[in-house]
């Protein structure tokens, strides 16, 4: 479910081969969802994808699939791991507010349209851009505060080597991107150009689906391992199938 959310959260790739008419340095990742555009309804229904998948995965992970660690291989009863529901449960508000951006896609292209942009300062817009910029703005909490939590719990707690590897790097890159995005989107606002706003969020959305293919490939080294644990524990059979006495 990660893997799928991962693959659908970058199909804004294919405005490589597509043509979409935007600037993929300059204009919001979201225009190219947006009503007024003919290849909309196919980055909305990737978005949403991409947002049902992660919240499938997090409900999955919160409702009793917590990793796999040593310990708990060996049959220690495990306390309650806090940074990993924490981590989770952010990672189930970007679902959800990933899905519910799609469903509520901008009327039209304000870094192209000149007049969209008049109107969308003026408050002319439907309210859909309002909530947009809500769900949005959830999405990207959720996705900062999941890769903070369960990143720290990787370190914590001794799972997933690739997230305690990769984790503090990708955390780093990703501040930096939501800092560039803001920073635009502000200057944009102002009426100051664009500062490569299209880039600064292809950048951070990039690395988001970076962080969920590291933990989804996390989490199947863990059930492997574990899966190799539990055939080492077996008790070995003779060749007619009975346990030795």
């Amino acid at each position: 479910m990660l893997l799928t959310s991962a693959v659908a959260y970058t199909a804004w790739v294919l405005e490589v081969v597509l043509s979409t008419g935007l600037d993929p340095v300059q204009a919001y990742i979201s225009e190219l969802a947006a009503a007024d555009q003919p290849l909309g309804g196919l980055f909305r229904a990737t978005d949403l994808v991409a947002g049902l998948a992660v919240l499938a995965a997090a409900g999955t992970a919160l409702i009793g699939t917590e990793p796999v660690d040593a310990a708990r291989r060996t049959g220690t009863p495990q306390p309650r791991h806090h940074w990993a529901t924490a981590g989770w449960s952010a990672l189930a508000l970007f679902g959800a507010a990933t899905a519910a951006d799609s469903r509520l896609p901008l009327s039209c292209t304000p870094t192209r349209d000149e007049e969209c942009a008049a109107r969308e300062t003026a408050g002319l817009v439907p309210a859909t851009h309002t909530a947009h910029a809500v769900t949005s703005s959830l999405a990207v909490i959720g996705a900062l505060a999941g890769l903070v939590a369960l990143t720290v719990a990787a370190r914590r707690y001794g799972w997933w080597p690739p997230v305690r590897r990769y984790g503090p790097w990708l955390l780093g890159a990703e501040l930096l991107a939501t800092t560039w995005s803001l920073a635009a989107i502000g200057a944009f606002q102002a009426g100051h150009g664009t500062w490569a706003l299209g880039a600064g969020q292809r950048l951070q959305v990039l690395l988001v689906a970076l962080w969920l293919g590291v933990l989804a490939r996390s989490l199947f080294r863990e059930e492997a391992d574990d899966r190799r644990a539990r055939d080492r524990a077996a008790p070995t059979r003779d060749r007619a199938g009975r346990e030795p006495v």
